[in-house]
This record gives C-alpha cells, structure tokens and sequence, in this order.
C-alpha cells in the first residue's frame, strides 16, 4: 500500500500564489508593476547611501561617532527656538563637563583637528555663541577648513525627519571653505546658485558668497544642517593671512565665468575644489577620486 504524501501548508501556499491570476490588467497592471519598480529603487538608493555613511568617514570609534550625531540631531532646534539647556551636558558632558570654558573649548577642538575629520555641530556653536558672541580664533583654533554637511530645510513641519534622513539616507555632501584667522571673526566662502543668496539676475548662476561664519551665514549649522565634518587644510599663519584675499579673487573668477550651476557639475563642490587646487592643498588627480566623487559629487570636475 502506497503511502500518500500531503502537501504541506506552505506549498500549498506557494502553489496558490503561483497559480492566481492578476487582479489587474493592462496599463494598470503596468503602473503597478513600475510602481513597485521604483519603490525598489529607492530602497536600494537609501540602502546603500545608509551603508556608505555608517563605513566612511567615521573615525577611530565609529559607534561613538554615530552615538553623538544622533544626540546632537535629536537636541537641535528648528530654525527661531532655542537650543535645550540640557543639550550640551549631554552631548559633551563626558569629554568637556556641562560648562566649560573658552579655552577648554579650544583645547578640545584642537585635539579633535589634529585625528583629522571632525565635528562642529550646531550644539557646539550655539555653547560658543553664548560664550563669546561669535566663532572666533578664541574658540575655533586659528587656521583654514574645509567644511562638509547635508542639505536640508530648517523649519517644521518637515525637519524633525528630513535631517535625519538627509545625513544618513543621502551620502553626498555640500563643501564650503571656512578661515578662522588670528584675530578678527571666522569667515565662510560658500558656493551655490545666485538665487539661494538672493540675487534675483541670472538665479541658476554659480556664484560664491564671503560672509562673516554667523547664523545668518549661508553654511553654518542648522536644524537641518546640524552636523558640519570639519577638515583643517592649513593653520600656517601665513597661509590663513592670505586665504581671505584669495578667496575674494576665486569669487571675482566666478562671476566672471559666468557659469551655469548644476546638479552634478558645475556646482558648490566644484568651486572649493578648484580653490583648494590652485593653492596647492590638494592635487587633481585626489580631488578626482572615487569617493571624493560620490561625497561631494562635482569636487574633481575640471576647472575652467
């Protein structure tokens, strides 16, 4: 007698699924299958930028790293509201106390300059401000930056996910250059379309703008920018002496070019990187590599 063997539950299932017939047909069915198409896409995209952001980047203690960025994302406020009076204890409190000082400060970021990438977040700047009244050498050791962050709005209803997203969901990054001279106050040169500084004649023109590095500042942190990964490229006092007349002369050859922005090419990042280029900090053949490109997309392309 032959023994009968009963399909189990889940072919059962299996062969349900693979025998059902559609419930749409035509150009729906069409729209649904390109639907799902491009929801694949995007999960794939936020993946492997997920990925890319939590593997580079990240320094000696990269769960640490990850530990203080979401601290400091949850405590930065929307644009207009104030910082929390807890938010510094919390984010720093191990490593510099609830209230230090100028100089402790400064000692901090010194150290911090020196592992190389590092971060001045909207946290730490708002504990400046409130000491000094602005980013200064007092504060910020004296030198030249070059500063990377997120693109992201500033006010609700969006930021409270849009900043999360945007650091860690988009791996690109948006550079501007920071001088933070011996005496006198920080200086950002930040690069982008004429019409994000308010120049209404040619809007998609990439120009530059050299402004004071205030919260009224192009590039300064932000709700939804609150993370800046700091590089210093030279605390050469000679060097930072003469950063902000050269600075003014890459703006003048901006203006002169008179180029188109684009989304990849010409952009902000290609801007900074033809300055750090033309004074040396920095060779073509470094600002073309692979993951420079995919960081800061447009920072290798020619200059012209």
């Amino acid at each position: 007698m032959v023994e009968e063997h009963k399909p189990t539950r889940v072919r059962r299932l299996l062969e349900r699924v693979r025998h059902a017939r559609h419930p749409l047909h035509g150009w729906r069915r069409w729209a649904v299958i390109a639907g799902q198409g491009t929801a694949g896409f995007v999960a794939l995209f936020a993946a492997v930028n997920l990925a890319l952001s939590l593997s580079t980047f990240r320094g000696d203690e990269p769960l640490s790293r990850i530990v203080h960025e979401l601290r400091v994302l949850w405590f930065s406020p929307t644009d207009g509201q104030p910082m929390s009076p807890t938010a510094f204890p919390t984010v720093y409190g191990r490593d510099l106390g609830p209230a230090p000082d100028t100089a402790a400060i400064h000692a901090y970021l010194e150290r911090e300059a020196e592992d190389g990438v590092f971060l001045l977040d909207h946290v730490m700047v708002d504990r400046i401000l409130r000491l000094n009244g602005r980013i200064d050498a007092r504060s910020l050791p004296s030198g030249v930056y070059v500063g990377a962050h997120a693109l992201g709005p500033d006010g609700l209803p969006l930021v409270p996910v849009t900043k999360y997203m945007g650091h860690y969901l988009l791996f690109p990054r948006h550079a501007y250059i920071l001088v933070v001279p011996q005496t006198g106050p920080a200086i950002a040169f930040s690069a982008s379309q004429n019409a994000k500084f308010g120049v209404t004649d040619h809007p998609d023109r990439l120009s530059a703008e050299i402004a004071p590095y205030t919260p009224d500042a192009y590039d300064f942190p932000s709700s939804g920018e609150a993370l800046h990964e700091m590089t210093r490229i030279t605390r050469d006092p000679a060097r930072v002496a003469e950063a902000v007349e050269a600075l003014k002369g890459a703006q003048a050859r901006l203006e002169a070019e008179g180029l188109t922005y684009g989304l990849l090419a010409p952009n902000s990042n290609t801007a900074v990187g033809c300055v750090l280029e033309r004074s040396g900090s920095i060779t073509q053949a470094q600002r073309s590599s692979i993951l420079l490109a995919l960081r800061a997309p447009g920072f290798g392309a020619a200059c012209e």
